[in-house]
């Protein structure tokens, strides 16, 4: 009970310093409820053991969340600026009976993973395919934890800052002036050659599930992020990522012993390594490293990673051959405000 006690307090003040503060009010509540052993504690309770690493809060949060996203919660909606709410004084209490009354329904959301595809983090990870593209060769971009695969159609949407730009213009995602600082060099949007990922359970971009699951993982008064995300969909509307039902040790295993030739290879992913098991995730870099280690000038490969650094998400870049490793952005963990080349 006191590990589920810290896990909440410690989603709490992730929310409370990320910008949300209708959910670290909520959570507060669960904390509440939680000592009084009430249905939140009930749900939340076989989890008990759980990490950080497990979000189990946040998959309890997009549970709720969905609730109220396709009207079956409709006094807690009141609340949730996503379904045109606001925050008002009965917002605790109005949480706890929703979760009291769809305990059963909660209990199974509770067993999905979080998926979050937050397209903002393509902006950070942009520093990197950028500084790749500045050899003229065409990418093979492999994407780890892809979700839905938004953040692989990065060079789809479009990027704005003091007077430069890049990405097409008819865009429906823009971003406009994300960085802190100087921007990079946006000279050329890199050549996608081939673009794949791989996800557990990927989620359907194009039907009205896989758009309800999105946005339920999107914090419900963080409006920028559904802008963010709605763009994002409309963007692939008709052309939907290729994104495999595969495990991420073994997809990317196969795939970076194919050859490819006159491509490079891009191993990348987003705020993914914390809900890999321990053993899982050094395989996973012993993969990419041996694959590193076969690397050549006609084949290169480069790993671009946007992983959480304390405070803040550090967004690396390591190139082959050489072994290279460098940090390229550092940002928030759903991406803007960006500051380009911090240095080790």
């Amino acid at each position: 009970m006191a590990r589920l006690g810290e896990l909440l307090e410690a989603q709490r003040l992730g929310c409370e310093l990320a910008g949300s503060p209708l959910y670290a009010t909520v959570l507060g509540a669960v904390g509440a409820d939680l000592a009084k052993g009430g249905p939140c504690c009930r749900l939340l309770l076989p989890y008990a053991g759980s990490s950080f690493g497990d979000a189990v809060v946040l998959r309890f949060l997009a549970g709720v969340h969905a609730l109220v996203l396709t009207g079956r919660a409709p006094r807690l909606a009141l609340h949730y600026p996503s379904a045109g709410g606001s925050p008002g004084p009965s917002l605790e209490s109005d949480f706890r009976a929703v979760v009291e009354s769809h305990e059963a329904e909660l209990a199974e959301s509770l067993l999905r993973p979080v998926q979050t595809n937050e397209v903002g983090r393509c902006v950070p990870l942009l520093c990197g395919y950028l500084v790749l593209g500045e050899s003229g060769m065409p990418l093979r971009v492999l994407e780890v934890g892809a979700s839905a695969g938004l953040n692989l159609w990065f060079d789809h949407y479009r990027y704005e800052a003091a007077g430069l730009s890049v990405g097409p213009a008819s865009s429906p995602l823009r971003f406009e002036e994300p960085f802190t600082g100087s921007p990079p060099a946006m000279d050329v949007m890199p050549t996608v050659a081939v673009r794949r990922g791989c996800d557990l359970d990927p989620i359907d971009p194009g039907t009205e599930a896989g758009v309800t699951r999105l946005r339920s993982l999107v914090w419900p008064d963080q409006t920028d992020r559904r802008l963010r995300l709605d763009a994002a969909i409309d963007c692939i509307r008709g052309e939907p990522p290729v994104v495999d039902a595969a495990d991420a040790l073994e997809w990317t295993g196969r795939h970076l012993a194919e050859a490819a030739e006159g491509l490079r290879t891009v191993v990348v992913h987003s705020i993914v390594l914390q809900y890999m098991p321990l053993d899982v995730r050094r395989r996973f870099v012993e993969t990419v490293e041996d694959a590193g280690a076969r690397a050549t000038d006609d084949a290169p490969l480069a790993w671009l990673r946007m992983e959480p650094a304390g405070d803040v998400a550090e967004t690396r870049m390591t190139t082959w051959p050489g072994g290279t490793n460098r940090v390229v952005a550092t940002s928030g963990y759903h991406g803007p405000p960006v500051r380009v080349n911090a240095t080790d």
